[in-house]
């Protein structure tokens, strides 16, 4: 009876040791909790950009082997296949990246903030981004990107347009004109007669 008592006191003395050896780190549990409130819109279109950079790699690699491995005839087909293989590709790429983020949290952006913020510099990031000032800013800036991007375009569509045609007709002399198109139901050109 003395050995099961000895051993029930060493194994819970034991447990007791390894429960507070395991005692969270407050810089980590800070850092984990301001990752944590970062996330959101921001990080979904970064995670669309990553997969759209993936599918533009793509896109680069393979025009001009379309332009140059399949006849003119067979171009439009192909290029329609190969738009929806990219749509597939980019969904996937996104799901792929999507599923990473987490992971990516854990294994670099909170040490990152744990080596570079104290433990009280950590609690005032969070209340700041935990503040109803912050997250009514996060919820409206989509909107407030929108309105200013709109205005942006909208004053340089002008100026823009302007310098397009300009490049167009300089392009046009360094490439020479585009063949006229042929007006709708014009019968094709006759062939020389045979001598």
């Amino acid at each position: 009876m003395n050995k099961l008592l000895t051993a029930l006191l060493i194994a819970g003395c034991a447990f007791s040791a390894a429960s507070q050896a395991q005692t969270t780190d407050p810089k980590l549990e800070w850092a984990t909790r301001l990752v944590a409130l970062q996330q959101g819109p921001d990080l979904d279109s970064l995670v669309e950009q990553l997969a759209g950079s993936a599918t533009q790699d793509l896109i680069s690699g393979w025009e001009s082997r379309l332009e140059t491995s399949v006849p003119q005839a067979k171009q439009a087909k192909a290029t329609e296949d190969l738009n929806a293989e990219l749509a597939k590709f980019a969904a996937d790429a996104n799901k792929i990246i999507g599923s990473k983020v987490s992971q990516a949290n854990k294994d670099a952006l909170v040490p990152a903030y744990m080596d570079r913020f104290t433990l009280e510099e950590l609690k005032q990031l969070t209340a700041f981004f935990d503040s109803p000032a912050v997250k009514k800013y996060k919820a409206t800036t989509p909107d407030l990107v929108n309105v200013f991007v709109k205005q942006l375009v909208e004053s340089s569509r002008t100026e823009i347009q302007a310098r397009a045609k300009q490049f167009n007709e300089t392009a046009t002399k360094i490439v020479g004109a585009a063949p006229a198109a042929k007006p709708a139901g014009a019968a094709p050109a006759a062939k020389p007669a045979k001598k």
